[in-house]
């Protein structure tokens, strides 16, 4: 909207040209959606009490885990409809709003945590422990997903090369994809990418914190990929909306760390999967967006584990009857070995930026 209110005035006020830059909007969302973010998180967290949306420690599940996090019996959850909010706000202020690309993002998170949403309310109102079923929280995410591979299949600018697989490292790509092999493949990154960083929603901060090292590092990505100058150079498909969709990641890094602020150990508010669906979907869609969903698993490695660590224990548990793991998804067994929350929290916070780190250098290393 920053085209519609300050545009206009530049013919009466030259500086006003600085709002043409997407380099200055990036920073100006980031700046935003934390402010947005840290101004409204005492009046949400009130409204949360309020209402009773409290995390629930359930004693069934696992008797030493309940033992570890009793502690956070209570604290107001579903705290995620703040950082989409901020997000959103920032976004829809300094982003071009013309831009098809910025209307799926924002569509697309807005969405996603209203799934999420659904889920903690079922939760916590209606007394159901796993809250959606798997069936639909999976349904409704493969459809929006679908919905979206339709789009860049038939109506976008990268409908020339939508169902190619671009590899890190490698020029070129993995193969040139059937329609239906790559609506398939979209549904799973969005899908996975959703529900990963949901079973990284386990601790303190933590979550947040590696959401904030991938928004950042997807806002160089998508910045790179829509300029043509950088794109020529690195040999990467350019994209011209890219752009633009680096000043919605941007607006992701600055909520997170207003987030932050009331999530960090001890917790005054936990994203609840309002916000982990949320944040994973919006990282899912940016990744397919700009063809760097291979990029995302490097990119967002912790999530990568956190998912994997459960898939491989239940696979293990039906297959062998044993356990990979002492506890899963992965922070629960650092937990379990005696490992302090604040200390798993820093440290995959700082396996998260090696990541980043890593999936940044091999757009150059190719």
């Amino acid at each position: 909207m920053y085209q519609y209110i300050l545009l206009p005035f530049i013919k009466y006020a030259s500086f006003l040209n600085v709002f043409k830059y997407i380099t200055f909007r990036v920073g100006m969302a980031a700046l935003t959606s934390m402010l947005i973010s840290l101004i409204i998180g005492p009046w949400v967290i009130k409204k949360l009490q309020e209402f009773k949306f409290g995390q629930e420690v359930r004693k069934d599940e696992s008797v030493r885990l309940h033992e570890l996090h009793k502690g956070k019996q209570g604290t107001p959850t579903m705290g995620g409809v703040m950082f989409t909010f901020s997000v959103v706000l920032s976004t829809l202020f300094w982003a071009d709003i013309n831009l098809p690309y910025i209307v799926i993002a924002v569509t697309g998170i807005i969405l996603f945590t209203l799934i999420g949403f659904a889920d903690d309310y079922i939760k916590i109102k209606k007394k159901r422990s796993k809250g959606l079923t798997a069936g639909q929280k999976f349904l409704s995410q493969a459809f929006l997903a679908l919905v979206l591979g339709v789009y860049l299949l038939h109506f976008s600018e990268i409908t020339a090369f939508a169902s190619e697989i671009f590899l890190p490292f490698l020029k070129g790509t993995i193969i040139h994809n059937s329609e239906w092999f790559y609506l398939l493949f979209i549904v799973f990154v969005i899908t996975g990418t959703s529900n990963a960083v949901n079973l990284t929603d386990g601790l303190d901060g933590l979550a947040i914190g590696c959401t904030i090292v991938a928004s950042l590092a997807f806002t160089i990505m998508c910045y790179v990929v829509g300029n043509k100058v950088f794109c020529d150079y690195l040999y990467l498909e350019y994209i011209r909306e890219s752009a633009e969709l680096s000043v919605f990641c941007a607006a992701m890094s600055g909520a997170g760390l207003g987030f932050l602020w009331y999530n960090a150990h001890p917790a005054k508010v936990f994203m609840g999967d309002t916000g982990a669906l949320g944040i994973g979907g919006a990282l899912g869609i940016v990744a397919v967006l700009i063809k760097k969903e291979i990029y995302l698993f490097i990119i967002g490695g912790v999530f990568v584990i956190e998912a994997l660590s459960v898939i491989l224990q239940v696979g293990s548990f039906k297959l062998r009857k044993k356990r990979i793991f002492l506890c899963a998804p992965f922070h629960h067994h650092l937990e379990f070995m005696g490992w302090k929350e604040p200390t798993i929290t820093v440290r995959l916070w700082i396996l998260a930026i090696i990541f980043a780190i890593l999936g940044l250098s091999s757009l150059k290393l190719r």
